[in-house]
């Protein structure tokens, strides 16, 4: 491994962990990107590298929530369990689509997600997420899936991990919402533990990429070093800017990321 790709592999491991760490996105909006962009990694083991890179920063975020008691499995251990089923389909199925899709769809991910932190904090996405499960035309629909919490963790575990799978990404924030609006856990609870839920659906995401594709375990190593410590910082680089400014800088990040993905895949198909 030359320094270049260790220097780029650490930067996209520091900057997952902060990511993670900060408004609970995954670590892919960062991983995929830089590995498919700056390295010339193939997509589907850029993907795997993400999901490792995820378990690490995650498992470091989870430690602090944990600390502070922030966290309540027993509620979410049926989400997490078919979340981390829904990993592998997801893994499996990311292979039966074609290297250019993916990166499509990753880069699109991208976008929509660095467009959506650039128009509101987590705070207030929060807020209107709550606000449309009551008033929305699908509300009828949410409340089925309130009153039967079993059925609930089954139907969007599965869907979320097998998200995670094809696109590597954890699924921190849906996963806090559903836990937060549909089995109603206080705020804090709700993303220590979907931090937490995050890690055991990426953990399960790298297994199944494993399995079906090579990838290098140096850049797994190098990336799972730099999320670790990118997790840690986070604490001290969020007190030097409000709410509002990291998640406009996050967001501006996450579209850059998109676009430069997408334009190179255009570019030199």
């Amino acid at each position: 491994m030359n320094i270049i790709v260790f220097f780029v592999a650490l930067a996209a491991g520091l900057g997952a962990g902060v990511v993670t760490g900060l408004v609970g996105a995954s670590a892919a909006v960062v991983v995929v990107p830089v590995l498919v962009t700056f390295l010339g990694y193939d997509i589907y083991e850029a993907i795997g590298i993400s999901l490792a890179t995820d378990v690490a920063a995650s498992l470091t975020a989870t430690r602090i929530y944990a600390k502070n008691k922030n966290i309540n499995i027993k509620h979410g251990v049926q989400m997490a369990l078919f979340a981390a089923a829904g990993a592998q389909v997801g893994s499996l199925a990311s292979l039966y689509i074609p290297q250019v899709g993916l990166v499509v769809v990753v880069g699109f991910f991208n976008i929509v997600v660095g467009i959506n932190f650039l128009r509101t904090g987590i705070s207030l996405q929060v807020e209107r997420f709550g606000w449309w499960v009551d008033h929305s035309f699908f509300s009828p629909l949410l409340s089925f899936f309130k009153k039967r919490r079993h059925l609930s963790s089954i139907f969007f575990g599965l869907i979320i991990g097998m998200i995670c799978g094809v696109v590597g990404a954890g699924g921190g924030l849906m996963i806090m919402l559903i836990l937060v609006f549909i089995l109603d856990y206080p705020l804090h609870k709700g993303i220590g533990t979907s931090v937490l839920i995050m890690a055991i659906t990426a953990f399960s995401g790298t297994l199944g990429h494993a399995l079906y594709r090579s990838m290098s375990l140096s850049t797994v190593l190098i990336g799972c070093v730099g999320g670790i410590f990118g997790a840690r910082s986070t604490a001290a680089f969020a007190n030097l800017s409000s709410e509002e400014k990291l998640s406009k800088v996050v967001g501006i990040v996450f579209i850059l990321l998109g676009l430069v993905m997408l334009l190179n895949k255009i570019v030199y198909r």
